[in-house]
């Protein structure tokens, strides 16, 4: 062994400590499932960050889905009471009110079990440490909803396999306590020409499209939204107008909604609460 002097000792040291620190396992992620009723999941830390307010909507404010609301809701009250339940996609058109509903059952059943029942959201790009998650959660004595939000695949992104994994396949499986809610614009998460590409370029042209539609077979329950009537549309601009106070007589509240929605080419329930912030920033009121 060669000779170390004694001022080159320290550095020595110092260079075995970070070897043995490097060889050591990982230390085990802990949560701190009391902390809110909400979290978000940072993959790159491995850690459940507390939401300590939800960003939501009361659930008598989301009009114009009345069946797939009943659905969602059923479905949820039976995982958080600890019977079977469905893996959720809900999918459709933009600003239906989808990520909403999800919160707001979430809030709905959790008050009616006791606050047993816990959301985390899960970023898109982050779906390939949905195993890690799963285990963090395994052994908790909670409900877990994990939701996420504009889910949608390209036709280079190859980690839709590790979500269809982590939904029914390997040898655990999903945990008991856990199921995972998704919304996204397309129905079979993938897009059409990234369907219709792998029809026509694949040696086996039904094998390859069927890998990746069959992503959409792993929810077990599928919430279609559709573009809401214009009486739907009102009835959102009524809803909200009354909830949150705001005085203006219904002949000009309608043709304000109307025209609002018409410049924007959509109704919707986000272009109907778009037009009532504008509203009340117009008469001097807190949306609170």
């Amino acid at each position: 062994m060669t000779n170390v002097s004694s001022s080159e000792l320290p550095q020595l040291l110092a260079r075995i400590a970070e070897a043995l620190e490097r060889l050591a396992p990982p230390a085990a992620i802990k949560a701190d499932f009391d902390a809110a009723e909400a979290f978000i999941w940072q993959a790159s830390e491995k850690y459940l960050q507390p939401v300590p307010k939800v960003n939501r909507v009361a659930m008598p404010l989301l009009k114009g889905i009345d069946l797939v609301r009943d659905l969602l809701v059923d479905n949820t009250e039976r995982f958080a009471r600890g019977l079977p339940a469905n893996n959720a996609l809900l999918w459709g058109a933009r600003g239906m009110g989808k990520s909403s509903l999800v919160k707001a059952s979430h809030a709905d059943i959790n008050a009616k079990v006791g606050g047993i029942l816990k959301l985390i959201e899960i970023h898109r790009e982050d779906i390939d440490s949905l195993p890690e998650l799963m285990n963090l959660t395994r052994r908790a004595p909670y409900r877990f909803i994990v939701f996420c939000d504009d889910l949608s695949f390209d036709s280079d992104d190859t980690s839709y396999k590790s979500l269809k994994a982590a939904l029914e396949g390997g040898v655990e499986g999903r945990p008991d306590n856990l199921i995972f809610y998704a919304t996204s614009n397309r129905r079979h998460l993938m897009p059409r020409d990234m369907i219709d590409n792998e029809r026509s370029t694949a040696i086996n042209p039904g094998e390859a499209v069927e890998e990746k539609v069959s992503l959409s077979d792993r929810f077990g329950l599928w919430l279609g939204f559709h573009r809401c009537s214009q009486d739907d549309y009102l009835d959102m601009v009524y809803g909200y107008a009354d909830h949150f106070g705001l005085d203006l007589d219904r002949d000009t509240m309608r043709a304000e909604a109307l025209e609002w929605a018409t410049t924007r080419g959509a109704r919707s329930g986000r272009t109907a609460w778009q037009y009532v912030q504008d509203l009340a920033g117009r008469l001097g009121k807190t949306l609170n």
